[in-house]
C-alpha cells in the first residue's frame, strides 16, 4: 500500500511516499480502507522529532473509511461499515488498523471528508471543555485559536451543550467571522486588541470560568488576568512559547485557578475508548442532525501531503485540512 513517511526528521520537504505492507489487525481491532485522513499539528511535530527510530512511522492519527476486516466482537463493525476515529499513527495510508472501541460509526449524512475532520479535534475539544475544564451551563469560556480545528469544534460544543458565553480570539477577521457564525458571543482580534481588557470589560471584571489555551507563554499574564475565581485554565499547546519569565504565583493562588496541561495523542487506549464512547453518546447525534458541523478548510489529493503541512504550518486554515486518500 502507499503511505506517507519521512526520509529523516525535519521540514515538510522530508515527506515521502513509500510502499509499505498492509497492516495486520490484532484481536479487538478493525482494518480500514482509508478514504480520508486529516492533518493535525501533532503530525508536523512528529515529522520533526529527532528521536524517531527507523523505520520511520507512517504519519497521521485520524481517518475515515470503510471496514474491510473485523477482529472484534462488535457486529456493527463488520465489513462495509463506515467509520472514523483515532489511530496510533498510520493514518496517511491506504489501509490502517484501529482499536474497535475507538471507532465512530457514521451514516450518509456525512461525507468521508467531513467524518475525517471529527475525531482528533472534537474529542480534544470535548475532553478539554468537559473532562478537564468542567464547563457548566451558562458559564463563560475563552477559546483561543478560534479558527483552528479544535477552536471551531470547541465553540460549537460550548454553544450547543452548555449555552455558554463564549469569547473567541484569532488573528484574522475571516476566522473571527466563522467563530461568530458558529456561536461565539464576542470575538477578539488579538493583533489589534488586548483580549484580557475586553474580557474584563464585558464581564464587569468577573472573568471567564474556563480557558482553552493553545498559545502558552506569551499569553500567560493576559490569561491569568482573564480568569474568574475558581477558573479552570486548560493548556493544550504552546505556539507562543514554553518558558514564562518572572512568574508570580500569587494571583494564581488568590484566584484559586486550576491550571491543567494535556495532550490527547499520548493518552492510553483505554482513555481514548472511554472518551470516544461518551462523545458518541453526547455529540454524534447533534452532528448527524447537522446542528454541529466539522469545519473543513481544504481537501487535497493524497499526493499533496507537503502542501497540506504547509497550510498547517503557515496557519492558513480555518478548520481542518483533509487528504483525500481514495474514492
Amino acid at each position: 500500500m502507499r503511505a506517507w513517511t519521512i526520509k529523516e526528521p525535519g521540514s515538510r520537504e522530508q515527506l515521502i511516499i513509500e510502499n509499505r505492507e498492509k497492516p495486520e489487525p490484532k484481536d479487538g481491532e478493525i482494518l480500514i480502507k482509508v478514504k480520508a485522513a486529516s492533518i493535525n499539528r501533532t503530525d508536523t511535530v512528529t515529522r520533526q522529532n529527532p528521536s524517531l527510530a527507523t523505520p520511520y512511522p507512517i504519519l497521521g492519527v485520524e481517518v475515515s473509511g470503510v471496514v474491510v476486516e473485523n477482529h472484534s466482537s462488535e457486529s456493527k463493525l463488520n465489513p462495509g461499515a463506515k467509520v472514523a476515529g483515532l489511530v496510533n499513527h498510520g493514518g496517511y495510508a491506504e489501509y490502517v488498523t484501529m482499536p474497535a472501541d475507538r471507532a465512530i460509526l457514521f451514516h450518509d449524512s456525512l461525507t468521508m471528508e467531513e467524518a475525517a475532520a471529527i475525531p482528533e479535534v472534537f474529542l480534544t475539544a470535548y475532553q478539554t471543555l468537559y473532562w478537564l475544564g468542567e464547563l457548566k451551563p451558562k458559564q463563560r469560556v475563552l477559546i483561543h485559536a478560534a479558527g483552528s480545528g479544535v477552536g471551531t469544534a470547541a465553540i460549537q460544543l460550548a454553544r450547543h451543550l452548555s449555552d455558554a458565553f463564549i469569547f473567541a480570539t484569532a488573528g484574522h477577521n475571516n476566522k473571527l467571522s466563522v467563530a461568530k457564525e458558529l456561536g461565539a458571543d464576542h470575538t477578539i482580534n488579538y493583533k489589534k486588541d488586548s483580549f484580557d481588557e475586553i474580557v474584563n470589560s464585558v464581564t464587569d471584571n468577573k472573568g471567564v470560568d474556563v480557558i482553552l489555551d493553545f498559545v502558552g507563554a506569551s499569553y500567560w499574564d493576559k490569561n491569568l488576568s482573564s480568569c474568574a475565581l475558581d477558573a479552570r485554565w486548560v493548556l493544550i499547546g504552546a505556539l507562543g512559547g514554553t518558558v514564562v519569565e518572572k512568574v508570580s504565583l500569587m494571583k494564581l493562588i488568590q484566584k484559586r485557578v486550576s491550571l491543567k496541561g494535556t495532550l490527547l495523542t499520548p493518552r492510553s487506549d483505554e482513555y481514548k475508548a472511554e472518551l470516544t464512547k461518551e462523545f458518541i453518546d453526547n455529540v454524534m447525534p447533534l452532528i448527524e442532525e447537522g446542528k454541529i458541523k466539522p469545519i473543513i478548510h481544504s481537501v487535497l489529493p493524497f499526493e499533496e501531503a507537503k502542501e497540506a503541512h504547509r497550510q498547517m504550518e503557515d496557519n492558513e486554515n480555518t478548520g481542518k485540512i483533509i487528504l483525500k486518500v481514495s474514492d
